[in-house]
This record gives C-alpha cells, structure tokens and sequence, in this order.
C-alpha cells in the first residue's frame, strides 16, 4: 500500500485517513423499531439539503459569469474569470458556515456580473 495518492508524496493510507468522514451525518433512521419518526433528524437532514442547493445554485451563477468573463471579457479576461470564482467561492463558504442567509455570496455575485457586463460592453 506504498502507492502515492496524486504524486503529492502522501501514502495511500496516509490518504484514506485524510478523506475520511469522521462525525455523524444527522440522518434518521428508518429501522422497524423506531417508534419516534425521526421527525428532528429528518428536519436537520432538509435543512441541510436546502442549504446544499442554495450553495450550488450560488455557484453554477459564479461559473457562468466567469465564463462569459472568461471568453468575452476585453481586458484581464483570466484574471476576472478566476478572480471571480475564487472569491465567490469563499463567500459562498462564508455565507454557509455562518447561516445561509447568502447576502454576501448573493451581493458578490451581482457586483461580479456587473464588473464582467462592464468590462464586456
């Protein structure tokens, strides 16, 4: 089990300890004897979901205006394009870890829209 993960110089096992989950899911169980339902597991685990898709939308937004910065932008097109995305991401992150209210992922994308359409026209 020597085998390098990538070529970055971490063992295979050095690997699947770095990858592997560690906490609980929060999910309810659905055995036969579970005469509670689950109802607070099942509303964290829609809560969760809920909060996944915003962040994905939010993203797949911050791809696509990189993209069109990417291939229509007139000035500094690679830089905007990844600029762009880094930050969206980071606030995406940010916006998740502290609530989901996505005023700052939100907002960054508008103002990263605007900067491309400027750049664009």
């Amino acid at each position: 089990i020597g085998v390098l993960a990538g070529g970055c110089g971490l063992g295979y096992t050095s690997f699947l300890r770095l990858t592997e989950f560690q906490g609980d899911l929060g999910m309810a169980d659905h055995s036969a004897d579970n005469s509670s339902h689950g109802m607070e597991e099942h509303n964290k685990t829609f809560a969760g979901f809920v909060t996944g898709s915003m962040a994905l939308s939010i993203i797949c937004g911050y791809v696509l205006v990189a993209l069109v910065a990417f291939r229509f932008a007139h000035t500094l097109n690679v830089f905007t394009g990844f600029a762009g995305l880094i930050l969206g991401l980071i606030a995406v992150l940010v916006d998740t870890r502290t609530g989901g209210k996505w005023y700052l992922s939100g907002g960054l994308l508008v103002l990263f829209g605007l900067i491309t359409a400027v750049n664009v026209s």
